[in-house]
């Protein structure tokens, strides 16, 4: 897959500053939230390679990459072993998670779902009122004219998921977006979001994706 050049300088600098950090935090790893419970060689691969794109407490600042801060720790389970089984095929997981969870145990696996699960999640990130009225509406009411259910029903009803479901409050829009759109062409493949995505237009992902990037 082509990956452009200001996604390249972004990964440069990311790669210079995850270094810094990754210092830091083995000088005093106590400072990282969940970091005491977390095998000195996990935590130098949460902060020194995971945190170059989604920020060392999961907290990612690029759109590019998700935020996994809070996210339930079942769920980061499951989709990195669908990376490392290349089950999982929207772009960014063939350009970057492929190659990245190919090698991890599953022991590795779970000691890094529990980290990011740990760590605090950031505060939402504000977009358009009108676009996050309408977003809320179809995430709490659904489209029924088209036969989209409410979000809601499996994400909850202030976006923070459970063991099956993602967290989505405070996530980028534009990586939602991203997803959606995945889903709707059916690069990535799951048997309840593919028919959910596939009956919304883009306007209305857009939508939902900016609501539930603005709720904390």
């Amino acid at each position: 897959m082509h990956i452009s050049g200001s996604a390249r300088r972004w990964m440069r600098a990311a790669l210079s500053a995850a270094a810094v950090v990754t210092l830091a935090f083995a000088a005093a790893p106590s400072r990282a939230h969940g970091a005491p419970k977390t095998p000195p060689r996990v935590l130098k691969m949460a902060v020194g390679v995971c945190g170059v794109c989604h920020g060392v407490t999961g907290n990612s600042i690029n759109p590019m990459f998700p935020r996994l801060a809070a996210q339930h720790a079942d769920y980061l389970e499951h989709e990195l072993k669908a990376f490392r089984a290349h089950t999982r095929a929207d772009p960014y997981a063939v350009a970057y998670m492929w190659g990245i969870a190919g090698g991890l145990s599953n022991a590795s696996i779970d000691a890094l779902a529990k980290y990011f699960a740990a760590q605090a999640a950031g505060p939402g990130l504000p977009h358009a009122a009108a676009w996050v009225a309408r977003g809320n509406a179809i995430y709490h009411d659904g489209i029924p004219a088209q036969g989209v259910p409410a979000c809601a029903a499996c994400h909850g009803p202030q976006g923070l998921g459970s063991a099956a479901f993602p967290r989505l409050a405070g996530q980028h829009a534009e990586y939602l977006l991203k997803q959606l759109q995945s889903f709707h062409s059916k690069m990535r493949k799951t048997p309840i979001m593919d028919g959910i995505a596939s009956s919304l237009h883009r306007r209305e992902m857009r939508a939902v994706a900016d609501y539930l990037a603005s709720l904390p």
